[in-house]
């Protein structure tokens, strides 16, 4: 799903324009983003939490090289599915019927 598609999905539940819903989308997601900058973690019960997490530095290699280089510490955002996400059974994937050689001529 692409966000155009989210926000046409939440203009359609909640019964708002696709203006609103796209702005109160982008305001979800800087305000999570902000949130997360300042450290601070955000719990949607049933849905999950988005926390922040610091990732010391560290020494890498190159692949091709070999030769070693530092990587720096950075925050990346981090998402724990709550139960209900869990608890989701994906629908099977039905396979497509293999398609039948046309029967030769004789």
């Amino acid at each position: 799903m692409t966000k155009a598609e989210l926000v046409a999905k939440i203009a359609d539940d909640a019964g708002l324009t696709k203006v609103q819903a796209e702005k109160a989308l982008n305001s979800f997601m800087a305000a999570t983003t902000a949130a997360l900058k300042a450290g601070d973690k955000i719990t949607l019960t049933g849905f999950g939490t988005f926390s922040a997490v610091n990732r010391a530095a560290r020494i890498g290699r190159n692949p091709q090289t070999g030769k070693e280089l530092k990587i720096a510490a950075k925050t990346n955002g981090k998402f724990a599915p709550g139960k209900a996400l869990k608890d989701l059974k994906a629908k099977p994937v039905k396979a497509a019927p293999k398609a039948k050689a046309p029967a030769k001529k004789k």
